[in-house]
């Protein structure tokens, strides 16, 4: 285990899009599940559920995706944001930014495409963690699974490890529900995280990223 305080963790943590291909120990990720359970959530409710997949299974499920159509409709809508003019515009940026990085043009749509493909298998990540939960919970519960994702995300920078969440994943949910034995009448398939160790010397793990700054999104008030 790496001595990393939370603040390393958090600016440390970005999504990796180019994994290394060694294996995740079983160990390490049983560590980091043990702690993520205590993630803030509402009424003790614990809403999250998940599934992680590595060797075999992932490779076989990873294949049916490959050659499947996407889920239509699809299980929820996640690109409502979009009409927001501001959220756009830091959609586009961090697009361009990314695909300006691994030399891709706007044009090349063979390249762009076989690189939204890659979504499917999470960008050769050895482990990915699929993430659901009852369809009975509400907003409120949606944020909680959010704080326990990320609480995972910071213990593997922990750990040494990296992730990249992929909400992408939810356009195969379906498939991905009956593979791993799931109920799609009873629950909703939220999002993949990719969990792997990162390539460094690769463009796409360290482009420049931009966030607002804390008076952009903040306001402090009696201080």
């Amino acid at each position: 285990m790496n001595n990393m305080s939370v603040s390393e963790a958090v600016l440390s943590r970005r999504s990796i899009r180019v994994f290394k291909p060694d294996a995740v120990p079983f160990e390490v990720l049983h560590r980091i599940m043990g702690k993520a359970r205590w993630a803030p959530s509402g009424c003790n409710f614990q809403p999250w559920e998940a599934t992680i997949l590595t060797g075999e299974p992932l490779a076989q499920l990873q294949q049916k995706m490959l050659v499947s159509h996407m889920k239509d409709p699809p299980e929820y809508s996640w690109s409502d944001p979009e009409v927001i003019p501001e959220c756009k515009a830091r959609l586009q940026q961090v697009g361009a930014s990314m695909y300006q990085a691994m030399e891709i043009g706007r044009s090349d749509g063979d390249a762009r495409g076989d690189f939204v493909r890659s979504n499917v298998t999470s960008f050769g990540a050895p482990a990915v963690l699929m993430c659901y939960f009852d369809r009975r919970m509400g907003s409120p519960q949606w944020s909680d699974v959010g704080m326990w994702l990320q609480t995972i995300m910071l213990l593997l920078r922990e750990e040494g490890l990296d992730s990249c969440p992929q909400e992408f994943l939810s356009m195969h949910a379906r498939l991905i529900k009956d593979f791993i034995g799931v109920s799609d009448e009873t629950h909703i398939f939220f999002c993949g995280i990719a969990i792997g160790y990162r390539v460094e010397d690769t463009a796409v793990n360290s482009f420049e990223r931009q966030r607002e700054p804390v008076e952009g999104n903040v306001r402090f008030l009696g201080f």
